[in-house]
């Protein structure tokens, strides 16, 4: 979820209009097309267990009513079997997670608590995160975004659930680092553990998220370390305190030897940047920079005009022990000579400190194509690299409107990418091929603003969501749509 904003009465008066989430600027926060719907028609009901289908070589993980966006997942690397996942929920409250014990072959769904609203107002979730530790506990962050009635916003805090199941059940959750008002929110929590065996700080659980909307300098970056698994978080800022403040979409992740690694999208600065820790989390460096970049925070592209695709850092080291072990991939989207965009990927070998000239992972193509909406991981049992992405290469419009997932799997440290389809369905989430408006497609939600990849044991995982099935019929729904679905498969490399 992408947050600037807007003066917050004149916003708020703006999205009463029911038009208003069809023809929203990218740049208005993105929850609230979920509020708004929550706040006319009121949460659908809960689905329950839910069970995942296969449709056509994809599995169709969520399988339920009403859209999802915002796709993660993890794996176990105990029982690499085990996965779970989460997504948004944008006509209901609480978070969804899933899990599968087979691989990803079938899945189940669960929700994920919330705590009290404050005063006589509600709550809901939004962003998700997760990862493993060494023990098999999976970790789900999210934010908690409280309303009064009729008040604005009351705050937000972050959240860090824990399972021991696999992500069956949630029975612990951490809440903290409460803000209040609409000067400073919480926003886009990304969640990883060090699972490095001989590193000191094995099982550490950090989660790193931007706390500086609307401009405001002493929000900053947050970063939380937890070394009680998950039960407390200290909390620090890492980003510059004399900076500008203006940032989005920070990404944590681990070296080999437990070095913690922080990328955000640096708004004012116009850059990836990046920042360090040698003593698992407890001091910072001064920040750097990955790359200089043309896209400050978001671009309405035709797949995603109706609210923009963001643009953010997606990272990972090089955990194996092959031959780049240590080194560290950034990528992130930025626009081509011809005005589309493309994800960008860039190295260190040094831990950081230089940064090697960013080029596509994409395919050289003869016509137009817009990637965006990617995420990054490296396999650490053999240092193979792999990214996610939207694509719209196979567009039948003529306007760059339909998109696949594409994976682009690298096995010589980053230097060169293949791409392979992934999404055996194409999608048009712009004008429902030609009919507009189309009642299966919320335009304020669109494809959301990441979709999640983990890789393990020679295998890839991407998950996102897609509208194949927008149109479906699905029995006990408040409406004849299923909407954006989230999708997976299992790609061995």
């Amino acid at each position: 979820m992408k947050v600037r904003f807007a003066p917050f009465l004149l916003l708020i008066l703006c999205l009463a209009s029911p038009v208003f989430a069809q023809h929203r600027s990218s740049k208005d926060p993105t929850w609230w097309d979920k509020y708004q719907f929550l706040a006319a028609n009121g949460p659908d009901p809960g689905p329950g267990a839910t069970h995942s289908l296969s449709i056509t070589g994809n599995v169709d993980v969520s399988n339920e009513c009403g859209p999802q966006s915002e796709t993660f997942i993890a794996i176990n690397p105990s029982r690499p079997t085990t996965l779970a996942g989460g997504s948004n929920e944008i006509f209901r409250d609480p978070m969804r997670g899933y899990f599968s014990s087979d691989g990803g072959a079938t899945w189940g769904g669960v929700d994920l608590p919330l705590p009290p609203p404050k005063g006589n107002g509600t709550d809901f979730g939004s962003d998700p995160g997760l990862a493993f530790d060494t023990r098999g506990n999976v970790f789900y962050s999210y934010i908690v975004v409280f309303f009064g009635n009729g008040n604005g916003i009351n705050g937000t805090e972050m959240a860090v659930a824990r399972s021991s199941d696999g992500g069956r059940t949630y029975p612990n959750v951490t809440y903290f680092s409460f803000q209040g008002g609409t000067n400073h929110f919480n926003d886009k929590p990304i969640i990883t553990a060090d699972t490095n065996s001989k590193s000191p700080f094995k099982d550490n659980v950090y989660v790193a998220w931007d706390a500086a909307s609307g401009g405001s300098i002493s929000g900053g970056l947050r970063f939380g370390r937890s070394t009680d698994h998950g039960a407390t978080f200290s909390v620090q800022r890492i980003d510059n305190p004399h900076g500008q403040g203006r940032l989005i979409a920070a990404d944590p992740f681990v070296g080999p030897n437990g070095e913690v690694y922080v990328a955000w999208n640096d708004i004012a600065a116009n850059t990836i940047a990046f920042n360090r820790s040698f003593d698992g989390g407890v001091t910072f460096g001064t920040p750097g920079i990955v790359a200089h970049k043309s896209i400050p925070f978001d671009i309405a592209i035709p797949a995603e005009s109706f609210r923009g695709a963001l643009v953010y850092p997606a990272c990972d080291a090089d955990r194996s022990n092959g031959t780049h072990r240590g080194r560290l991939y950034c990528s992130w989207m930025d626009l081509t000579s011809i005005g589309t965009t493309d994800i960008l990927l860039a190295f260190s070998d040094d831990r950081g400190a230089t940064w090697s000239s960013p080029h596509s992972v994409g395919d050289s193509l003869s016509f137009a194509v817009d990637r965006f909406n990617h995420w990054l991981s490296v396999d650490p049992s053999d240092g193979d690299v792999t990214v996610s992405f939207y694509d719209t290469r196979n567009d039948t419009t003529g306007s760059r409107f339909m998109t696949d997932t594409f994976l682009a799997t690298s096995s010589d440290g980053g230097v060169t990418f293949s791409n392979a389809r992934v999404s055996t369905a194409s999608s048009n989430e712009h004008d429902c091929d030609g009919v507009f408006p189309c009642q299966g497609i919320n335009y304020g939600n669109q494809q959301g603003d990441y979709e999640g990849l983990v890789s393990f044991g020679g295998a890839s995982y991407p998950i996102w969501t897609d509208s194949r099935r927008q149109l479906d019929p699905a029995t006990g729904c408040r409406r004849p749509f299923l909407m954006e679905e989230v999708f997976t498969d299992r790609i061995v490399r």
